[in-house]
């Protein structure tokens, strides 16, 4: 059986970062209640004017390109996650695959809101398995401060811009992208969306003079629903996998709130060392915040390793990935 690998992974983070310390100059919070509350202390802030989640993609992609030792034109496709994308069309993916000179590669997006990166790697990983592509790059790029209302305190201090991609290759050996679970209940739908600027609601003076373009958030119920989801997901891919908490090596979970991850992981009962977090640094990137956090922790990863990845989003959307990492 053919199986999809990850050959390779990389990240971009822009330089411009916002503390805690100058967003309370911008609205009534302060460091003490965001670290209490999400465990953020700063966020990285794409500010250049023109530029969207697709600099952040390219940015990661020639990055991994470059580390990989891989040319453009071998790459196959490119899937790209994302709930921020330069344009309702064309495809934010396809801008990414034409700045990074991917000639034969074929490009499009998918928008699963947090979960887009694991629900983008399953679909990357069947195209592996099925044969249809040898070469698959995964990204995710996220510009959140595009959908940022930095009027609102409750929200505002959660997000940060970023972006990372990951190689699929096929293998032979029992590794990679090896079991996969993934939810959805669309009674999340008003607890964590942006109401206007899509076709339901179209962007007009009214939608824009009522704040409707930006994130809006019931933070009590997508903790309650993240906490169980994630929670639950973990467990069905580890049983589906035939291992137990036991055997996993890294926990990764979807960088949204601290107090969230740390609930997730009491509850599985898994040392807390082996949970990864970056969120301190990097605030809430969406659906780029688990690949974010594997690249700064991948010199910690040796070939073997039993890993989850899980997340939750929008929609709402949640599922698990359980990978051997084999570089």
């Amino acid at each position: 059986m053919i199986n999809a690998r990850i050959t390779g992974l990389a990240s971009y983070a822009p330089e411009d970062i916002l503390d805690n310390e100058m967003l309370s100059k911008m609205v009534d919070t302060n460091d003490e209640w965001i670290t209490t509350r999400v465990g953020i202390k700063e966020r990285r802030i794409l500010r250049e004017p023109g530029k969207g989640s697709s600099y952040l993609g390219i940015k990661a992609v020639e990055r991994l390109l470059e580390s990989t030792g891989t040319k453009p034109e071998d790459v196959d496709l490119l899937i790209c996650a994302t709930s921020n994308p330069d344009y309702r069309f064309p495809s934010t993916g396809s801008i990414i695959a034409h700045s990074c000179n991917m000639t034969n590669a074929y490009s499009y997006d998918i928008q699963a809101a947090c979960a887009g990166f694991l629900v983008a790697l399953e679909d990357g990983s069947a195209y592996i398995r099925s044969g249809l592509r040898k070469k698959v790059v995964v990204v995710a790029a996220e510009k959140m401060s595009s959908m940022t209302n930095y009027n609102d305190r409750s929200t505002c201090p959660l997000f940060g811009d970023g972006a990372a991609a990951m190689m699929l290759e096929p293998t032979d050996d029992n590794a990679g992208i090896l079991e996969g679970v993934f939810h959805i209940d669309g009674n999340g739908l008003e607890h964590l969306w942006m109401p206007a600027g899509g076709s339901v609601l179209p962007a007009s003076h009214e939608t824009i003079d009522a704040q409707q373009h930006f994130v809006i958030q019931d933070g009590r119920n997508v903790y309650k629903n993240a906490v169980t989801d994630m929670l639950e997901s973990s467990l069905e891919v580890m049983e589906k996998a035939g291992v137990t908490i036991d055997d996993i090596d890294w926990f990764i979970p979807h960088q949204a709130n601290l107090r969230i991850i740390e609930a997730v992981g009491s509850r599985l009962g898994i040392d807390p060392a082996k949970v990864l977090v970056n969120i301190e640094k990097y605030g809430n990137t969406s659906a780029a915040s688990i690949p974010l956090c594997m690249d700064e922790y991948r010199e910690r990863f040796k070939k073997g390793d039993r890993i989850v990845l899980t997340a939750f989003g929008a929609g709402f959307t949640w599922g698990a990935l359980y990978i051997i990492w084999d570089i």
